[in-house]
């Protein structure tokens, strides 16, 4: 087994659609990136590539790269389970937290759930998604952002 850890956060910008675990949730700002800014599927991707030694999500989508300016980030997320799949590794469970003082996640989390277990080819209840906030304090609390860890744990097939 192998676990792995990850993190993400962005800035929020306007003209954007907020976009969190495939989830467009309605809020006047999304979030500043080259792809759509999920925060939650870039924390998760990372930790998954980290726990079977496959790099960082930098690395297989650089922000650079025309091909993936926009690009929803579960369609990121199918592409890090087939580097995990042909490296036989498949998904015990993942544990994320959201910290973002705005908007309330809680309407959201169970689709957000979904839509990862769906684009991880796991089930429902291997997957959990959580949010917090940090009471005012950094970036987050001051509403600038959001944040996002994510830890997971890998078998082998």
């Amino acid at each position: 087994m192998r676990i792995g850890q990850g993190y993400d956060a962005h800035r929020f910008a306007s003209g954007r659609s907020l976009v969190l675990g495939g989830v467009t949730i309605d809020h006047p700002m999304g979030l500043e990136a080259h792809s759509d800014g999920d925060v939650v599927i870039h924390a998760l991707c990372d930790a998954l590539l980290g726990a079977a030694a496959l790099r960082d999500i930098g690395y297989h989508f650089p922000d650079n790269s025309d091909e993936f300016k926009g690009i929803s980030s579960r369609k990121l997320l199918v592409r890090v389970m087939a580097l995990l799949s042909e490296s036989d590794w498949v998904i015990g469970n993942a544990d994320i937290t959201v910290v973002a003082q705005a908007p309330k996640l809680k309407p959201h989390i169970d689709a957000m759930c979904l839509n990862l277990a769906s684009d991880m080819n796991t089930d429902r209840h291997a997957v959990n998604v959580k949010a917090t906030t940090t009471e005012g304090m950094g970036f987050a609390g001051r509403g600038e952002g959001i944040a996002c860890y994510a830890v997971v744990l890998l078998a082998k097939k």
